[in-house]
């Protein structure tokens, strides 16, 4: 089986099942691209029993291959991966995007969000404008943590399984277990961080990816 941004834009459906399924997004940061921003990324999962098994992001500009597979480890370039490990929020470094969606209260809770994370403090926030690069970031160890929502499972198909072979963790932005149809996450260097950041985060109400209407 097959999910992807185009294949979905197109009509298809996006229903996840137990079946091998390729989940794709051939360009991930498509405002980036239009505007030449150096940012655009190719986003391969490998989904089996709904698990992610292993997964692929080509930071195109940076010419930059992250891989991972399930109980291999991840790496970029061939070089193997390791994310921070911070533990304490106050000395972290986190990447998020403002997203697409330009709804008046949608965009209130966006920035809301970011002023309470600063005000915890934390020592920034970035965003590079690809979900893919960004929980690479994390991967890497340049950031400690990713979080955001109104994506979708295309966008984090590939990089989840690179977040966890690094050492990180994958959240919903409720702090309970993550869920790759929702269109929210948090991936985090660890798990004091990843719930820290769920403490202070107003959910956004998203229509699921799966969803049948």
């Amino acid at each position: 089986s097959f999910i992807g941004e185009e294949s979905v834009a197109a009509g298809e459906g996006s229903i996840l099942t137990d079946n091998p399924t390729w989940i794709l997004d051939p360009i991930d940061g498509t405002t980036n691209f239009v505007h030449r921003f150096p940012f655009v990324a190719v986003s391969i999962g490998f989904v089996v029993n709904k698990k992610i098994e292993f997964g692929i992001v080509y930071s195109c500009i940076e010419d930059k291959m992250y891989t991972a597979r399930k109980g291999k480890g991840a790496f970029c370039n061939g070089q193997k991966l390791q994310v921070s490990g911070q533990e304490d929020i106050t000395k972290s470094l986190l990447v998020t995007e403002l997203g697409s969606n330009r709804d008046p209260e949608t965009m209130k809770i966006i920035l809301s969000n970011m002023e309470r994370l600063l005000s915890i403090p934390i020592h920034g926030i970035r965003a590079v404008g690809t979900a893919a690069v960004n929980m690479c970031l994390v991967a890497t160890g340049g950031a400690d943590a990713y979080y955001e929502m109104g994506i979708h499972c295309w966008d984090m198909a590939g990089a989840g399984i690179i977040i966890t072979e690094a050492g990180g963790v994958l959240l919903d932005v409720s702090g309970g277990p993550f869920d790759l149809m929702s269109r929210r996450i948090i991936a985090a260097s660890s798990r004091a961080i990843g719930e820290r950041i769920a403490k202070a985060l107003q959910i956004i109400p998203l229509k699921r990816d799966d969803a049948t209407n």
